[in-house]
């Protein structure tokens, strides 16, 4: 089976055997009463990665946000965000609303959109916060960062990025041998974007692999959330066992990152040329998440479906909003070149055949496999 539905895009996998050993999981106590000195050790090498002054640990992105929006709708603020953040984020705006914050959307990707917006609500003397993902898997492009944050600053306001999809992938210095860029620290790397302005929410469970998010941005605003943070309070902070995770990751980024990084475009282009080879085409850039969005005549179930009954385990997208179904393909630096083409090669015989399942995939792929 040929797995493509896990956001593990550098493929680090963390086994107990690679992880300095640990005591005890936890101290028993919030990080409000005190955080263990690996954690502030990670969020140091963090902070550095990212291009922040300083960072700070937290169990999730759904705790970080939750606070950090809580926080900043103790300010005259006001919340513009693009139509295309994620879920999470969301959450935690809508709780910065049902406080009374107001809260206006612009179009995805739109500096003039937001420009627009922004000149509507400058009579009315609140400080904006402009709210976007650094990187959007589902176009696959990188938000406009400088626009966003020059727009923002000449309010006296705050952009708030969620750099999750980007954090070990978009990097400093793109080049041939690095389309990616270098170094994996994410969105303000990739955009040479450096400002106390910015504060980035960003969990370490896709590029990196490990379930817990860091907070970066200025010492201001960090330690301003340290000591407001509710969750910091009545929460669990991430355990030993994730933080030695989160400091292996940064030792393989180091030491591996950028071969990584490259293994994973290299398959990435191999999937689009196959596509395309195939008659067929994604959307997502050059992001390890491709997306086939397929014509009203096909039925995008019955696809996955018999993707699946080939080997094929897809992300399935459900209809809704008036779009049709899609699917997407989450490629990871630990796909081989053989599941790439059987990827490519399937898709074009199901959509081609009608998603026939008594096609014998299993005897061409051990063919195509030997040649």
């Amino acid at each position: 089976m040929s797995d493509f539905t896990s956001a593990l895009y550098l493929g680090l996998h963390h086994s107990s055997r690679s992880l300095r050993p640990w005591v005890q999981l936890t101290a028993g106590k919030p990080a409000a009463l005190g955080s263990s000195s690996g954690a502030e050790a990670v969020a140091s090498q963090l902070a550095a990665l990212l291009g922040c002054q300083r960072a700070t640990l937290a169990p999730s992105t759904l705790h970080l946000f939750w606070d950090l929006f809580t926080i900043l709708a103790g300010e005259r603020i006001v919340i513009y965000m693009d139509t295309g953040v994620y879920a999470i984020v969301r959450w935690g705006v809508e709780r910065a609303a049902a406080r009374g914050t107001p809260v206006r959307t612009f179009r995805h990707h739109d500096p003039d959109a937001l420009r627009h917006q922004l000149k509507r609500g400058a009579q009315r003397g609140l400080r904006p916060v402009v709210v976007a993902d650094g990187l959007c898997p589902a176009c696959g492009g990188p938000a406009p960062i400088a626009s966003y944050l020059e727009q923002v600053r000449s309010y006296g306001g705050y952009l708030i990025l969620d750099d999750t999809q980007a954090l070990g992938i978009l990097g400093h210095r793109p080049e041939l041998n690095a389309p990616y860029g270098k170094g994996g620290g994410g969105s303000l790397r990739w955009s040479h974007v450096h400002s106390p302005d910015v504060v980035i929410g960003s969990s370490l469970a896709k590029g990196f692999g490990v379930p817990v998010a860091v907070l970066a941005g200025s010492e201001r605003m960090v330690r301003r959330f340290e000591q407001a943070s509710a969750t910091r309070t009545h929460c669990s902070p991430p355990s030993n066992a994730v933080i030695h995770a989160a400091d292996h990751a940064l030792f393989v980024n180091e030491q591996q990152g950028d071969r990584l990084r490259l293994r994973l475009w290299s398959l990435v282009s191999r999937f689009q040329n196959g596509m395309a080879k195939a008659g067929l085409s994604t959307h997502g850039g050059d992001f390890p998440v491709q997306t086939w969005e397929p014509s009203p005549d096909i039925n995008p179930v019955e696809v996955h479906e018999a993707l699946l009954q080939r080997g094929l385990m897809t992300v399935l997208h459900p209809a809704r909003h008036g779009f049709q179904a899609q699917i997407s393909f989450l490629i990871t630096a630990l796909h081989r070149v053989q599941d790439i083409d059987h990827a490519t090669e399937a898709l074009r015989l199901v959509t081609q055949r009608g998603a026939s399942p008594e096609f014998p995939w299993e005897k061409h792929y051990e063919k195509s496999i030997q040649l």
